[in-house]
């Protein structure tokens, strides 16, 4: 057996003063403390693909936009619980633009990341209907939406995609959705971990269910245009990014400028709340709160108790990225396309060294290149596999934490250096000659 790149007692000892028991339920944040205190005992650099951080520059169009407002002075300004004028008028143009639905401006809604999106709508959501307490999810998905529901005290159910594609779907999620106690579905798309992408008929099942059993999707679009395989950079042109809003009133679509826009440092994203929802009266938040429209009390109840309102100065910033694009003067999906070739490349690497890609159909199609991908190595479970690849310095986390029911691990393509496509395949294959396929 080959020596491994990073010595063995050097992770070990950093996992043991992590204190970390079961590498199944290891978070992203502890996979990010081994990896940098074993760069810094070893010396050696880790290829890194465990955080979904972008790589990739922010967008001029909006640094320059809040540069301006701050030097107008806006810092000083609490800024409108409702969000500034032009980034609501932007966000609904927006929408117009790639999605081709409709949505007043009025129900598009700043909030500070699309992670604030999603706290402030399961609480809305769970608290519109009296019986209706419980978040489904269609998993995998984003470990820290579940961490939401734990931490405000909400119920949720999940189940794994994985096995349930196309006409499996349907029957699946009416399983849960029939019992009267499902106040919201949520789901990625594309998906993270596995970049997997609903298609048309079943965002119409998705749609079409949550019509039937007056249940709210909530559609996480992080990921926004992301689908390599199509040409969305059009705007008002179709193909328009793949929408469960073609197919119910009862949504809320989360676009977030942290990928797209690779703006995540300023934590801005757009909730856009369907016109209907927007004005749907629930008896429950009447009483609660004194006005029962779900928009309103999303707006000026929760989240200003949250945070009395998004960054004034990255308002003017994610306006004038949604302006652009939807100008065309912004081809925001060019940049991003980077991350598509880095994942061709690696796949290739770990393909070419005896790892397998877990979800990698989109039914009867290759899933796209993109942002992530999940590898799985014959004969290993996904934490047997995340512990023993940092020996190889390499960083991921295993699958168990997504709400996967696969054995395997997330990659992420967006730190990953161009210096550093041979490393990884020398090292995998090392990892490969240290452990031959049974």
């Amino acid at each position: 057996m080959r020596e491994t790149p990073i010595r063995k007692d050097i992770i070990d000892r950093a996992i043991q003063e992590l204190g970390i028991a079961d590498f199944g339920r290891t978070t992203i944040r502890e996979i990010v403390a081994i990896a940098q205190k074993a760069e810094q005992v070893s010396g050696k650099e880790f290829v890194k693909m465990e955080m979904g951080v972008p790589g990739l520059p922010a967008s001029e169009f909006g640094v320059k936009a809040q540069v301006e407002a701050l030097k107008k002075g806006v810092a000083r300004l609490y800024p409108n619980i409702n969000g500034i004028g032009t980034l609501k008028e932007e966000a609904s143009r927006f929408v117009k633009a790639f999605v081709g639905v409709d949505i007043k401006p009025e129900g598009c809604v700043p909030v500070c990341g699309s992670m604030q999106g999603t706290f402030a709508s399961f609480l809305t959501a769970t608290q519109a209907e009296p019986k209706k307490d419980t978040i489904l999810f269609i998993d995998p998905g984003f470990p820290v939406q579940k961490q939401q529901c734990v931490v405000m005290g909400a119920k949720y159910e999940t189940f794994d995609v994985y096995h349930y594609r196309g006409a499996k779907l349907g029957p699946k999620l009416e399983s849960y959705l029939e019992r009267g106690n499902i106040a919201a579905i949520i789901y990625s798309n594309p998906n993270n971990p596995t970049w997997v992408c609903l298609n048309e008929e079943e965002l119409k099942t998705i749609g079409s269910l949550a019509t039937k059993y007056d249940t709210i999707v909530l559609e996480d679009l992080a990921y926004f245009a992301m689908d390599f395989r199509r040409n969305l950079s059009e705007p008002f042109q179709a193909p328009y990014q793949a929408t469960v809003a073609q197919y119910t009133d009862n949504y809320v679509l989360l676009i977030s400028g942290s990928k797209a826009f690779s703006y995540a440092g300023e934590r801005i994203a757009v909730s856009c709340i369907s016109d209907k929802l927007y004005h749907r009266e629930y008896e429950a938040l009447t009483r609660k709160y004194g006005n029962g429209q779900f928009g309103p009390v999303f707006i000026h109840r929760v989240l200003y108790a949250l945070s009395s309102g998004t960054s004034h100065s990255a308002q003017y910033a994610m306006a004038a990225m949604l302006k652009a694009a939807s100008d065309g003067t912004y081809r925001f999906r060019e940049d991003i396309s980077e991350y598509g070739h880095r994942a061709k490349r690696l796949k290739e690497i770990f393909q070419r060294n005896g790892f397998y890609i877990v979800y990698d159909t989109d039914i009867d199609e290759p899933i796209a290149d993109g942002f992530y991908f999940t590898i799985a190595y014959p004969g290993m479970s996904g934490k047997e596999l995340a512990k023993e690849i940092l020996y190889y310095g390499v960083s991921a986390i295993p699958l168990d934490s997504t709400g996967s029911s696969q054995q395997g691990l997330r990659i992420c393509t967006s730190f990953v250096r161009d210096n550093q496509y041979e490393l990884l395949n020398e090292r995998m294959k090392t990892f490969r000659e240290n452990h031959p396929e049974k």
